[in-house]
């Protein structure tokens, strides 16, 4: 039977096309045993206001921390969930599912601030927003398929191929930036075929303030137009 899988970095509520990779997959494995970058999406993403995109970031420690996984960072500051959730009430207040779906980020939101580890927050975010998505793909960590000494002594393809071979992949589905330099004949070695994302699929909609921005968190588009309506936001 044709299993397709994708491995990424989590990161802090992600954009639409996150989500678009993660609907289409048959499981999807959070890749947070590899080295922590600063300024990235594992920390922050954006929102729309009426001056433009606002980042809303999650503060970490980082002294002392530079070679660390990204699944061994910790937050700075224990009140970071109630400044986003302020940030984003005050932006979307006047978005068409306010009503509805804000209740619901609130309570992912205070599931998520019990976690102490970015890597954690990051996962339970995104998995309150795939159930609000109804998106039923089961997420996976690296490490519990592979033991981190085992993901540590691999290249970066062998690593992605052979987490999907442990999945029991026949497919693997990667960003379009990666055809530069992912070896296709790793997994093709495995038995895995690649298929690459296009997000250029996405259709367009209606959002608050100004011109269509494609690069927000998917909060933009469940506030704007509510779970289903977010859902055809993701080509589904």
């Amino acid at each position: 039977m044709a299993r397709r899988i994708a491995i990424v970095q989590s990161s802090y509520i992600p954009w639409r096309g996150y989500f678009a990779i993660v609907a289409q997959c048959d499981a999807f494995v959070f890749l947070d045993s590899v080295q922590f970058t600063r300024r990235d999406w594992r920390t922050r993403n954006r929102i729309k206001t009426p001056s433009g995109p606002l980042w809303l970031s999650i503060p970490v420690q980082q002294k002392g921390q530079y070679h660390a996984p990204i699944d061994a960072i910790e937050i700075a500051e224990p009140d970071w969930a109630r400044k986003h959730l302020r940030g984003i009430a005050a932006n979307y207040r006047r978005a068409p599912f306010f009503a509805e779906v804000f209740p619901s980020l609130e309570a992912a939101y205070a599931e998520a601030e019990r976690e102490r580890l970015l890597s954690a927050i990051d996962r339970a975010l995104t998995a309150a927003l795939c159930r609000l998505l109804d998106i039923r793909t089961p997420l996976l960590r690296d490490v519990d398929l592979l033991e981190r000494g085992v993901l540590d002594g691999l290249d970066p393809t062998s690593r992605l191929a052979e987490l999907a071979a442990a999945t029991g992949a026949t497919t693997y589905l990667s960003g379009p930036s990666a055809q530069s330099y992912l070896d296709v004949a790793a997994f093709a070695a495995r038995g895995i075929a690649v298929d690459w994302m296009d997000y250029s699929r996405l259709p367009r909609y209606d959002q608050l303030w100004g011109d269509f921005d494609p690069a927000l968190s998917i909060v933009d588009a469940l506030l704007n137009l509510g779970p289903a309506g977010a859902r055809n936001a993701l080509g589904l």
